[in-house]
């Protein structure tokens, strides 16, 4: 068998969610007013320490674009990094939900957005109602190549967000990842945020994420437009038993610091070869087509990177014989 740095999506499900959905399994009101998805709130506001309004999906898309539909409208535009994940990985889908709104790709090393790069792309933008105007902005925590936003970063860009009147949602698929490396509260990771998708599945759950509204309003709207889109689960205390399975003890963060220390293990072997610093639990390395075949043909699995790169990508139960194997592995090379 492989030893697996293909994704985090790839992991085993942790015992502890699956021992929590085997405990919901017991009659309860259908779809969220089932006594679990009903505590989501107050289980998430005292995760972030200010009122929250949270709605359990399947997707870390549904997430996404839940978000940003009570955000947008049809005619307005949100301001995304070009390599961001709305932007290359979602088939259409924040067009989809929108009913057509643009995404408006903006500049910075690393998949960060700037201030900077968020003005300039403002800048290029007649006030006239022939051009898309932008309503939202949307960051990603830990970013597309594993960049974590420091919280003076993300306050930045929060008052970027208000300087402009635009609305602020953050996609952290990865965000536990970028908490951990940060070691800063969960708030100060995306403080100003008006909506954050809070990654669980690739933290360790089955098939559940968090769509957490600061902006607490938007909720009502967001829960329409989840079923509409087909997302409001008959059985949704299974959904919740997952989310709040992983903030029972900081799961979620203990997942993270795991999958974290893996990666900086190999970033440690890999030395020069990085393309970007490891500040989550990805790493993009410069490999060649042999070398990438050699460590293939030692039983590593991962996804190559352009022609001259590879991404690997550590999880919560990385085997720690396999990483310690792979980093060998690679300084040898």
């Amino acid at each position: 068998m492989a030893m697996q740095f293909i994704s985090d999506n790839a992991a085993a499900v942790h015992p502890a969610v699956w021992d929590a959905m085997r405990a919901a399994d017991a009659p309860q009101p259908p779809y969220d007013n089932d006594t679990l998805s009903l505590s989501l709130d107050a289980a998430f506001g005292a995760l972030f320490g200010r009122p929250s309004a949270v709605l359990w999906v399947a997707t870390g898309t549904a997430a996404n674009c839940l978000a940003l539909a009570t955000m947008v409208p049809p005619h307005g535009g949100v301001i995304c990094h070009r390599d961001a994940h709305i932007e290359t990985d979602e088939c259409g889908a924040p067009g989809f939900y929108t009913h057509g709104a643009k995404l408006i790709l903006a500049e910075g090393e690393g998949a960060k957005l700037t201030p900077a790069s968020i003005d300039a792309a403002i800048a290029a933008i007649r006030k006239d109602v022939h051009q898309v105007q932008p309503q939202a902005i949307s960051v990603t925590q830990a970013s597309e190549y594993g960049r974590a936003y420091q919280p003076a970063e993300m306050a930045a860009i929060a008052g970027c967000a208000v300087q402009h009147g635009l609305k602020l949602h953050v996609d952290g698929a990865r965000f536990a990842n970028a908490v951990a490396f940060l070691g800063c509260t969960p708030w100060e990771a995306c403080a100003g945020a008006d909506a954050l998708s809070f990654g669980c599945v690739k933290n360790g759950g089955m098939s559940a994420e968090a769509l957490v509204f600061f902006d607490t309003d938007l909720a009502a709207l967001a829960k329409l437009r989840r079923k509409r889109a087909g997302h409001l689960q008959s059985k949704g205390r299974f959904l919740a038993a997952q989310l709040l399975a992983m903030l029972e003890g900081d799961l979620w963060l203990r997942n993270a610091r795991a999958a974290n220390a893996a990666a900086l293990q190999l970033g440690a072997a890999a030395a020069d070869r990085l393309m970007h610093p490891v500040e989550a639990n990805e790493l993009f390395l410069r490999l060649t087509a042999p070398e990438r075949a050699a460590l293939r043909a030692q039983g590593f699995s991962f996804y190559d990177w352009g022609d001259d790169a590879a991404r690997l990508i550590t999880a919560w139960n990385c085997d720690p014989e396999h990483s310690a194997a792979l980093a060998q592995a690679i300084a040898a090379l």
